[in-house]
C-alpha cells in the first residue's frame, strides 16, 4: 500500500481563514481601534479578523494530518463535480438581485432562500418553501421594521 502525507481540505480552508483573518485585523490596526466601551473605526475589523484567525487555527488543528492512501488519480479525475449546490446558490442570488430592485424585500428573499435551498439535495419543495416563508418574515421584522431598510416590503415595477 502506498502511503503519503497529504492535508485535508479542512486543514487548507483553516489557514485560509487564518490569513484572511491576520489580514483584516492588520488593516484593522492602521485606523484608531479604540476600546469596547468607545470603538475607533478600526474596532471591528480587528474584532471580526481576530475570531476568524482563532476560528481557522482551532478548523486547521481538527483537520488530521493522518497518512492516507493514494487515491486512483485517474478514477478520481473522471468524476465530475456536483455543481448543483453551487448553481443554485449563484442563480438565488441574482434572482434576489432583480427581484430586490422589481419586486421588494419579500420576493427577493423568498427566491434567495428557496433556490438556495434547492442546491441541496436532501430538501424538498415543501421544506424550501417552509424555510423561505419563515426566512421572509424574520427579513420583514429584522429589516423592514427594526432596522428601516428603504427596501419596500413589495414594490412591483
Amino acid at each position: 500500500m502506498n502511503l503519503r502525507l497529504s492535508f485535508s481540505k479542512d486543514y487548507y480552508a483553516g489557514a485560509l481563514m487564518v490569513v484572511i483573518g491576520v489580514s483584516a485585523a492588520y488593516a484593522g490596526m492602521s485606523y484608531e481601534v479604540g476600546s469596547l466601551t468607545s470603538m475607533g473605526a478600526g474596532f471591528f475589523p480587528v474584532a471580526v479578523g481576530t475570531l476568524l484567525a482563532v476560528i481557522g487555527i482551532l478548523i486547521a488543528l481538527a483537520a488530521k494530518d493522518l497518512p492516507k492512501p493514494a487515491s486512483n488519480t485517474a478514477d478520481a479525475h473522471s468524476r465530475l463535480p456536483d455543481l448543483r449546490g453551487a448553481v443554485c446558490i449563484i442563480t438565488g442570488t441574482l434572482a434576489f438581485i432583480l427581484l430586490g430592485k422589481y419586486g421588494g424585500l419579500i420576493p427577493a428573499t423568498f427566491a434567495i432562500v428557496f433556490i438556495s435551498a434547492l442546491g441541496d439535495r436532501t430538501n424538498t419543495l415543501f421544506r424550501a418553501a417552509a424555510l423561505s416563508i419563515v426566512m421572509c418574515a424574520i427579513a420583514l421584522v429584522v429589516f423592514s421594521w427594526a432596522l428601516k431598510l428603504q427596501l419596500a416590503p413589495f414594490a412591483w415595477g
